[in-house]
């Protein structure tokens, strides 16, 4: 059989209905993913808009353009300067959200994300950017990134809050200076850890030499506590001896026998066997003149 005879005019007339419903049929549905919504056009003017999951649409008629709701992010590299007029490169990126609600307004005033953004995001951004680092010197604008920061968000903020985008966390992600004043900022800096290190190292010294002082005072006052103690208890201690002599010499003024008695009480029984001269002998028997007196 000829080739000719099977692929002929009338029977490929006769499959065109087959392959246009075969289009149609893959035509009449779409698949919106997740973190997209589904704008759809008929005969290319915006007439609703879809959320994620299947739809269906008229075939040929309706089309449907895909646009993202998740957060986005644009970066810019841009030339500024800094308030003391220092020529500076900053990038700088900005995270932004397409309201779900406004998919379809956005679409139907901007044609898409792309022209948005172009049109509308980046020349604000790059504006809001520009206008807010010469506030800042070089210095600044290195060590307080943040402050540059809110500034920037803060403009754009209020450029953005017409359109139905949410505008945040916006970051400064590289500052490039000139390498002559970069090299004085590390001089710079190098000196002032030199400092704070000599600082911290007097400090030091000047606490181990408070601390020593201290120590030398607590031990004087305990010295001189120990002393006074000592002074004091060599006070008492001689007052209660002068009152004992005291007492005692008014005790043997009163009582002259008491001498006697405390001789006897120290005599051995001995009798001494030398005399000196003629005289009575000391020691007074008590028994005998207590045995006369009796008689």
């Amino acid at each position: 059989m000829n080739i000719k005879d099977v692929i002929s005019p009338s029977s490929l007339f006769k499959a065109i209905p087959l392959l246009l419903l075969i289009v149609a049929v893959f035509n009449s549905y779409y698949i919106v993913i997740e973190g997209h919504v589904g704008v759809v056009k008929r005969f290319g003017e915006a007439k609703d808009q879809q959320n994620p999951g299947l739809h269906f649409k008229i075939p040929f008629i309706e089309t449907v353009e895909v646009i993202e709701v998740r957060t986005r992010k644009n970066a810019e590299k841009m030339a500024s300067s800094t308030k003391e007029q220092m020529p500076v490169t900053i990038e700088v990126s900005v995270n932004w959200t397409v309201n779900k609600e406004a998919a379809l307004d956005l679409f139907k005033s901007y044609g898409g994300l792309s022209q948005f953004e172009q049109r509308i995001l980046d020349p604000r951004f790059r504006s809001a950017t520009k206008d807010t680092i010469p506030q800042f010197e070089a210095e600044q604008l290195i060590q307080d990134r943040a402050s540059a920061i809110q500034g920037i968000e803060r403009r754009l903020s209020e450029e953005m809050a017409s359109f139905p985008v949410v505008v945040d966390n916006i970051q400064i992600e590289n500052i490039i200076l000139p390498q002559k004043y970069i090299n004085s900022i590390e001089i710079k800096q190098t000196e002032k850890n030199l400092a704070a290190a000599e600082e911290h190292k007097l400090e030091r010294q000047r606490l181990e030499a408070l601390r020593a002082v201290n120590t030398a005072d607590a031990k004087a006052k305990g010295i001189l506590k120990i002393a006074e103690a000592e002074a004091q208890s060599i006070l008492l201690r001689g007052k209660a001896e002068a009152q004992a002599i005291e007492a005692k010499a008014k005790a043997l003024k009163n009582n002259p026998l008491i001498v006697t008695l405390t001789e006897a009480q120290a005599w051995d029984g001995k009798l001494p066997t030398t005399m000196m001269g003629e005289g009575v002998m000391p020691i007074m028997d008590i028994r005998e003149t207590n045995s006369t007196k009796g008689n």
